[in-house]
């Protein structure tokens, strides 16, 4: 006879941390996150339900099959990841655990969860991030995003943490984080926002300006199409 664990049911649901890209819609009005694991095919909203991504016909998850959400209980395990080459571009999410789930020793796999706090790394520069921009690669319908400070920005597609909030919506909360763990500026969607947010917001601003007065510079020059050829 095979001994099964107790079942658990807390007062309340469970919470959890975990890595993943931020994404834009291809038409720019929707924000999410695709993971870094086999389900990255799969970007989803902060609030979303799990699909079995070998398109088997069961509510995840299931105990044979490896589909479902994942994430850990340790915030430090999940920061962990982070410092491998292939993820330094990506974001730490707490989420909250919600419907079905299945316990293991380092984490959680589960059915829906929702996305509460999303702390996006410096600047490839060090700089602490003020926006977020186009990565250079995506999901079909979907543009991955990477932390950038204003300097940095140039003339990439870019929006600001708050704008990013915004259109992900479901309260979502995004934090600018330091290469310092202790270190953060909080950046939400709330329409009141304060100082640091407004700097944050016209430097930003000022970037893309110095950028397309560059640009303007160099038509202006002989021979660079901004006036009459001999």
């Amino acid at each position: 006879m095979r001994l099964r664990l107790p079942e658990e049911r807390p007062t309340e649901p469970p919470t959890g941390y975990k890595i993943a890209h931020p994404v834009l819609s291809q038409d720019g009005t929707r924000g999410g996150f695709t993971g870094v694991s086999l389900g990255g095919a799969l970007p989803y909203g902060v609030l979303a339900d799990a699909s079995c991504v070998y398109g088997l016909r069961h509510r995840p998850p299931h105990r044979r099959c490896g589909c479902g959400f994942h994430c850990v209980h340790d915030r430090a395990a999940a920061e962990a990841l982070l410092c491998t080459a292939e993820h330094r571009a990506a974001v730490l999410l707490e989420v909250t655990v919600l419907g079905r789930y299945l316990r293991f020793e380092r984490g959680f796999r589960y059915a829906r969860q929702r996305v509460r706090t999303a702390t996006i790394g410096p600047c490839a520069c060090g700089t602490v991030a003020g926006a977020l921009a186009d990565a250079g690669w995506g999901r079909p319908g979907w543009r991955a995003l990477a932390s950038t400070c204003a300097a940095c920005a140039h003339g990439r597609p870019s929006l600001s943490l708050a704008a990013f909030a915004r259109l992900a919506g479901e309260g979502l909360r995004v934090i600018a984080g330091t290469r310092d763990a202790g270190q953060v500026a909080p950046l939400t969607g709330a329409d009141d926002l304060g100082v640091p947010e407004l700097v944050a917001e016209a430097a930003l601003l000022q970037a893309r300006l110095d950028w397309f007065q560059t640009q303007l510079a160099r038509l202006r020059e002989p021979g660079q199409g901004g006036g009459p050829q001999g």
